[in-house]
């Protein structure tokens, strides 16, 4: 959506070595190969109805915003866009932080779904498992497509925080944004649930204190501010806090809505093999991004994977990080795995 969105003036994503590793050719994702979505609509995921899912690569909305051919959005369609946070744009500023990379909110993707769903349902018979990702004459139809939908939230709200941390806001503002990111994700939940939808999968965040953009951007003499695996404590401890506080919200909202699927997918837990045992999934460097400029951990601010002065790792699946803020197709596998065989998904 993001490289759609910017024809004129295209980003890095849409050139090599974006893509490389599964497309063989740059798709607009950050990353060599797939994204956790992508293994979330090609694999069997059993839910709690005991359907299963079994869906194509989920197309980007904006490749089709007229709605044209809408036929193809029936089973799937993606609102994620590189950058987009559950905030708005217009309240971060107010806080100091500046996001010029889009301002597709979580309100604005939920304002497109809600634009697109009649075209969508008017003629759905509801046979298949749908997938939207961020959502009154023919409104039971519309209820009944979204009662077989499942909603990804993202993952939505980690955008804010790496912003913040990395233009060096304070430690009160970000821990003041926590309480308001998630207000605005079950404020969108909320909304979807009133439009029909009843399963949802919430992802929390992933360990912050291990990506590489941060751990440059953070670097201290300080070891005691490392753990063992080479990770900045501080920085999982408030990934921990947010994921905390966005699951004492998901069980506020089961036991308002009893009969709503909210499920909530422990990015961070699925994450922590990559860290904890590499060797076992094949991985030889954690830490350091595989496609980037230069220091210990190849990242270089001024530079993105893909710019000229930046280069990438031969074989990308051996690297946990893929540009310093994502991960690789591989380790985006690994954490899949631990998804969809519901190790860390809660319930």
């Amino acid at each position: 959506n993001w490289v759609i969105l910017l024809q004129q003036n295209k980003p890095t994503p849409a050139f090599p070595p974006f893509g490389g590793t599964y497309f063989n050719r740059p798709t607009g994702r950050c990353c060599d190969g797939r994204l956790i979505v992508d293994f979330f609509g090609t694999a069997s995921l059993k839910l709690q109805s005991t359907q299963k899912l079994g869906l194509p690569l989920v197309p980007p909305y904006f490749r089709d915003a007229n709605c044209s051919n809408c036929r193809k959005f029936r089973k799937g369609v993606n609102f994620a866009v590189v950058g987009a946070t559950a905030l708005d744009n217009a309240y971060l500023a107010r806080k100091g932080i500046m996001n010029e990379l889009t301002n597709v909110s979580l309100g604005v993707q939920l304002g497109l779904l809600k634009t697109l769903l009649p075209s969508l349902c008017s003629s759905s018979s509801g046979k298949y498992l749908q997938m939207l990702l961020f959502l009154p004459n023919n409104q039971k139809s519309c209820n009944e497509f979204l009662n077989n939908s499942l909603i990804l939230m993202g993952e939505i709200g980690g955008n804010e925080f790496n912003l913040a941390f990395v233009q060096g806001i304070s430690s009160e503002v970000i821990g003041g944004l926590v309480p308001e990111v998630i207000k605005a994700i079950s404020a969108a939940i909320e909304e979807l649930i009133e439009l029909g939808a009843m399963t949802f999968v919430v992802p929390g965040t992933i360990p912050l204190g291990c990506l590489p953009v941060l751990l440059t951007r953070f670097r201290t003499s300080n070891k005691q501010a490392y753990d063992r695996y080479g990770c900045l404590i501080w920085l999982n401890d408030f990934a921990h806090y947010y994921n905390e506080y966005l699951k004492k919200e998901l069980e506020s909202m089961r036991r308002l809505h009893p009969r709503i699927n909210i499920i909530y997918a422990d990015y961070y837990q699925a994450s922590m093999p990559l860290y904890l045992s590499p060797r076992s999934f094949g991985f030889k460097s954690t830490l350091t991004a595989c496609c980037g400029g230069e220091g210990p951990y190849n990242v270089n601010v001024t530079l993105s994977c893909g710019d000229p002065g930046t280069k990438s790792c031969d074989d990308p699946s051996s690297y946990v990080n893929w540009d310093g803020a994502h991960f690789t197709d591989e380790a985006h596998r690994v954490i899949s795995n631990g998804l969809l065989d519901g190790s860390c998904t809660i319930p």
